[in-house]
């Protein structure tokens, strides 16, 4: 009797250590996934993003005025037009939190605004915003993504605010 509590302790310790590992595993992978898609954008490699983001993939931002992104095409147009306004943006990853099926992302977006961010004028100076995400993954791929960033902030680098006097040009 006191072999079988032995051995039923030794396999239930064998498969936590077994689930805690493969756990840890797929939250290393999700991360990497991240870096890997990080960097994708950062080289503008838009065809990299069908490796790692789903089809069907969804963007939630309250910081973005514009399109819904309900697809991988809606997430590649949106960051081209983001192109217009910085064309040397850049992000880079912080800190990444692992948990479940989603990575929480602290960054920093930089770049020149050299062309118009409507309804602002391009300002030619450089900046470096602090932003958040959220990314949800399913079979591997990142399903979802939520983010967010100070507007004001970063408008303030940019020198649009506070906005000038009416008539001030």
């Amino acid at each position: 009797m006191q072999s079988q509590k032995l051995a039923i302790g030794s396999l239930l310790l064998l498969a936590f250590i077994f689930i805690g590992c493969n756990s840890t595993a797929k939250l290393d992978a999700n991360k990497e996934v991240i870096n890997r898609f990080t960097e994708v954008m950062n080289n503008q490699e838009w065809d990299g993003l069908d490796d790692l983001v789903l089809p069907n993939f969804v963007r939630h931002s309250d910081a973005t005025i514009g399109p819904q992104v309900k697809s991988l095409e809606d997430f590649k147009n949106l960051q081209k037009e983001f192109l217009k306004s910085v064309p040397n943006q850049k992000v880079t990853i912080e800190k990444l939190v692992a948990e479940g099926d989603y990575v929480a992302a602290l960054a920093t977006y930089s770049g020149t605004q050299d062309g118009p961010m409507p309804p602002f004028p391009p300002s030619g100076k450089e900046f470096a915003s602090k932003f958040i995400g959220m990314f949800r993954f399913e079979k591997g791929k990142i399903a979802e993504l939520w983010v967010e960033w100070d507007n004001l902030a970063l408008l303030m680098q940019l020198g649009h605010f506070p906005p000038p006097e009416q008539g001030e040009k």
